[in-house]
């Protein structure tokens, strides 16, 4: 390994910290992805529920910490918030203004964990709201034959 020299230090000064993954980083609200156990975008984020597989990765893992993107409002974060504090887990608002991202939570390790899967399965969750739908539109149907 080389020893900073002067030049080093100028351009540490001048630019800022070299830094591994910046787009990666800014996606991810200031992590990795190979640290995130789950991640919510902005929309699901602003949905009324709070959604049970984040209290399950919290529940499941005691040395995480969630990331909330700034850009939204708070009275949509303030629900993960209470969240955090009822589970005991550090939270950070992330408000970079620069950075454009879809994501709106994420649940990050201090280390890497390498999950296949981050996302909750918004197609799962769409099926099961049609099938109760449509459910009770059979029902109604067959209860206008009658």
């Amino acid at each position: 390994m080389n020893n900073p020299n002067v030049e080093d230090y100028l351009q540490n000064g001048i630019y800022g910290q070299k830094e591994i993954k910046p787009a990666e980083r800014k996606k991810f609200l200031g992590t990795l992805r190979e640290r995130v156990e789950g991640a919510l975008t902005i929309g699901q984020v602003m949905k009324k529920e709070i959604y049970s597989e984040v209290k399950q990765w919290i529940q499941t893992n005691k040395d995480v910490q969630m990331l909330l993107n700034g850009n939204i409002d708070y009275s949509y974060l303030s629900k993960y918030t209470q969240l955090a504090d009822q589970l005991k887990i550090r939270y950070t608002i992330v408000h970079n203004q620069e950075a454009e991202t879809n994501v709106g939570l994420v649940i990050t390790h201090p280390h890497a964990v390498e999950k296949e899967s981050i996302w909750i399965n918004e197609s799962k969750e769409k099926k099961l709201q049609k099938k109760k739908s449509s459910s009770f539109f059979h029902k109604f149907i067959h209860f206008i034959k009658k």
